[in-house]
């Protein structure tokens, strides 16, 4: 008999100034020959970034996409489960963002993520920002490590997405 997994929930990010205040932050700027809507058709997909090994995405919400839409991610071989909501989503701009609600690990007090997609002569430019703020009492301790889980997953996904869409 499976066990039902633990939620642990984190804190909403109100506003996108979260990626320029959070305490660890990473920002990946991709320059891809893909071009911009073909990136953005598969950051919107219904199973988006399958291209990402660790990673495996479904949309909890009904389309159309926008503000308030949720999803479920497991990262890392399914290891982390996320429930997120995106607070950012604009189409035209081809740009979105969401905040995790809850999460299978008591790690983090607030997790977020932007995607913005613009569109350059060779193909597209794909700024990805990841940003994140420890529970209290392992704050200082993610700080100290936050290199780990930068080289063993955050990477990983953007070579994933450079190997899937090509490299302008």
């Amino acid at each position: 008999m499976k066990l039902p997994l633990p939620w642990f929930p984190l804190q909403p990010v109100a506003d996108e100034s979260f990626f320029d205040t959070a305490p660890i932050r990473f920002t990946y700027v991709m320059n891809l020959a893909a071009s911009a809507d073909d990136v953005w058709a598969g950051l919107v997909a219904d199973r988006p970034l399958t291209w990402c090994k660790a990673l495996t995405v479904q949309y909890t919400s009904p389309r159309p996409f926008g503000v308030g839409t949720r999803r479920e991610v497991g990262a890392q071989f399914n290891l982390v489960r996320l429930k997120e909501r995106f607070f950012i989503w604009d189409d035209a701009a081809r740009r979105h963002a969401f905040y995790v609600e809850q999460a299978n690990v008591p790690l983090l007090s607030q997790f977020a993520e932007d995607y913005q997609v613009t569109p350059t002569e060779q193909g597209c430019q794909f700024v990805w920002r990841f940003a994140m703020a420890g529970r209290p009492g392992l704050a200082t301790a993610l700080q100290l490590t936050q290199a780990l889980p930068k080289r063993l997953v955050f990477d990983g996904l953007v070579r994933d997405t450079e190997r899937h869409f090509k490299t302008a």
